[in-house]
């Protein structure tokens, strides 16, 4: 369950989201398949972190608006293309039919094309951050989501899978600090790049963002052994079937428990090392929700 501060930046985030996407002059409905997805729901889990850290920071958090927009459409086109049959396969998506089910597969490809490059255009055409804001946010946003983040790691994931031999525990968390960690990185220091805070408080929240995805990671292994699919919205025993290397399959469901109680304390201890001056009771209220998520 969200606490009400999130659920208002919910809100926030949902509406403007429903903006974002301009009706094309182009006579096309590719724009309908852009927001199927990205109007589908979800949590908002990444640009609500992202708000609420700059709000911890500064004490206000519209100027993280564009930046936590931009973050989940490059999310959401990367869940359209993960969908696709080459990748997982999937054909239900937050409960709802997969975008390629939907609007097919080539017009699926291009629609998460178009919002990964929405992502950046939005962030651009942001008048209320400065030249130098948006150049720090492009170049961190361009490394999260490319080759050495999100996209290397899914590729790492992908080559990993039906391997006779698994993956060791190493090759593991470079696949999701990558995969996961990096846009949920993002949206923790995406904030401290607008604030610009001091180097301990930004190397403390960076910190507490691994920490965070890789529980995240291993909270999503374990859901796939025993979630409850209506709401998870997506079908268990994925990993299974797939062949997938996991945080369970390698380490066995209580060693990865026990593993995602060691990040959890380390999480904790990096919003410790914070000035007293800064509330971190939603950045703690993020830990708990993602130690004990249902979906």
């Amino acid at each position: 369950m969200m606490n009400k501060k999130m659920e208002h930046l919910t809100e926030e985030v949902n509406q403007m989201l429903t903006e974002v996407i301009p009706t094309s002059k182009l006579n096309t409905n590719l724009e309908e398949s852009m927001r199927y997805s990205l109007e589908a729901g979800g949590k908002r889990i990444r640009p609500v972190l992202l708000l609420l850290t700059l709000e911890m920071l500064t004490g206000h958090y519209k100027k993280g608006y564009s930046s936590a927009l931009a973050l989940e459409m490059i999310h959401t086109y990367s869940l359209i293309h993960d969908d696709l049959p080459p990748m997982d396969n999937d054909d239900y998506r937050r409960g709802k039919l997969t975008n390629h089910k939907v609007f097919g597969e080539w017009k699926a490809i291009l629609a998460g094309d178009a919002l990964l490059t929405k992502a950046f255009d939005t962030i651009v055409n942001d008048a209320s951050l400065t030249d130098l804001a948006k150049v720090k946010l492009i170049k961190r946003l361009s490394f999260a989501s490319g080759h050495l983040g999100m996209v290397g790691g899914q590729t790492l994931d992908m080559q990993s899978e039906g391997e006779e031999t698994n993956i060791d525990i190493n090759t593991l968390e470079q696949i999701h600090n990558a995969k996961t960690g990096a846009l949920l990185k993002f949206a923790v220091m995406a904030a401290v790049d607008i604030a610009e805070p001091e180097n301990e408080v930004s190397s403390a929240l960076e910190s507490y963002s691994e920490h965070l995805g890789l529980m995240f990671q291993i909270k999503d292994d374990l859901l796939d052994i025993y979630g409850d699919e209506a709401k998870l919205g997506k079908a268990v025993g994925s990993d299974i079937e797939n062949d997938k290397s996991t945080y369970v399959s390698l380490l066995g469901q209580q060693g990865a428990e026990d593993k995602l109680k060691y990040h959890t304390d380390k999480a904790y201890q990096c919003l410790n090392q914070l000035p007293e001056q800064y509330n971190i009771d939603n950045l703690v209220y993020i830990i708990e929700l993602f130690n004990h998520r249902e979906s």
